[in-house]
Formats: C-alpha cells, structure tokens, sequence
C-alpha cells in the first residue's frame, strides 16, 4: 500500500475505520503475511498481534492455538456440514447427501482460492500442521459416518457401510480437492469433485429405477440385459452368458 504524507481528514478517517477488516480476520492476515515472509516455526503470537495491532487476550479469544490461525474456517464448516445433514429427510438418499455435504467444504475452499492455495503450501511445508489437518478432516469423516449410521440402523452391517462410504466420499473429495490446489486454483474446482464423488456414487449409491417401457427408447444399444448366474460361477462363464444373451435376436 502507498502511504501520503497528507494526515486523512475526518471523512477519510470514518471510511478507514468503516473498512478496517473484523479482528478476526486481520488476526489471519497478519500470521499469513508473516508465514510467508518468516516462515511458520519463526512466527510466534506475539508477533502476529503486534502486526494485528491487538492483544494477546484478543487472539485467544478467536484461536486457542497458533495451529488454528492457519484453519479459521473449518469450525464454521463443520457447524454447516452437521446442520445440513440434521435438516436431511427420509426423502433424502443417504450417499447423495453426504456427497453433497461433502460438496460445501469444497465450497469453503473455493470462496478465497489465494487463502486455500497458500495454505495447502504451507501445511505441505509443516508437519504439525499436516498432522492437524488430518485431525480436521477426521471430524469431517466422523460427522458422515454418524449420518449414515443412523440412515443406516437396522441394515446388516450398516455401521460397516456408513464408515467405508464415509470415508470414500473423504477421499474422493480429497483427492479432487488437492488437484485444483495443485494447479493454484485455477482448474473447474466444482467440476473435479463432481467428478470424484460420482465414483462413490456410483458404486454405494441407489441405482435409479428402470423406466417404464413406453419412455424406453427404441435403440438396441440402450435396452438393459439382465444376466442370472449362479453364485461361485468361473468370470469365464458369466462372460459367455453375457455374449450368448446379447447375441440373442
């Protein structure tokens, strides 16, 4: 920023102090900008404040560690995460929901994309702060099983299932999400985890209904083939089938 030598008059100085960001929020800016220009294990509080222009107290009143200065929004998207999946209905197929649940802490990232970016950096760079990450995504992985397992009492093995698929629609969010903070944020952030979650999808999720045969189209190569094999038959022999039934008129 430029400076003047010129003092603001009383206008200018109601619009500084209009536009001066939330403490919490110059509090992040402040331990970033001295991340990036000291590195994490060289910046102490007491540094970040005295950037901030705050007190100590003021700090830990939003962070109760310098570990969390570096995730301030995940808190507030596990808050929404939990929300949403207690607003779910029995309307609501359970594998779609959390992958859309899934889809707002992408949605958190992709809000400031400079911020994700320079932070996916700085945890590659700090194990601590890796280790602490992977305790936040954890939460996140708890708060899906927990949905599932109560979508899913009663089912044989439910508890199982909840916990693999959660656990799938982490990885597969993950998986999207560290490719977009790989190209710095300028890939289809949206389209990748879309992308991603179709796979969980696809293999946990409900299969839709055939439709009824007056909307089916007329072209062979779009009919459903329905091949029963008995159970222990040799992939040769369920291959044959299949060829035989669709080699049939």
């Amino acid at each position: 920023m430029s400076s003047s030598s010129a003092a603001p008059g009383r206008g200018e100085k109601a619009e500084a102090g209009a536009a001066k960001p939330p403490m919490r929020e110059a509090l992040v800016a402040a331990a970033f900008q001295l991340f990036l220009e000291r590195g994490y294990e060289q910046t102490t509080v007491d540094d970040i404040v005295t950037l901030a222009g705050v007190g100590r107290r003021s700090f830990f009143r939003y962070f109760p560690s310098k570990e969390d200065v570096v995730f301030p929004d995940h808190e507030r998207c596990l808050a929404d995460m939990t929300a949403f999946l207690g607003a779910s209905g029995a309307e609501h197929e359970p594998v779609r929901r959390v992958c859309d649940a899934a889809r707002l802490v992408l949605r958190m990232y992709a809000e400031n994309p400079t911020f994700s970016v320079q932070r996916y950096r700085l945890t590659k760079q700090v194990p601590g702060l890796r280790a602490y990450e992977l305790s936040v995504v954890w939460r996140y992985e708890r708060a899906l099983a927990e949905y599932l397992r109560r979508r899913f009492a009663g089912r044989r093995d439910g508890t199982l299932q909840a916990d693999v698929i959660a656990a799938a629609v982490v990885a597969a969010h993950n998986n999207a999400l560290r490719s977009w903070l790989r190209s710095d944020g300028q890939d289809d952030a949206g389209a990748a985890v879309d992308h991603a979650l179709g796979y969980v999808q696809s293999a946990f999720g409900v299969t839709p209904p055939p439709r009824p045969a007056d909307e089916r189209s007329d072209n062979p190569a779009e009919d459903v083939v329905v091949v029963v094999s008995r159970r222990g038959a040799p992939l040769w022999r369920v291959v044959q089938e299949i060829e035989n039934t669709l080699g049939r008129d």
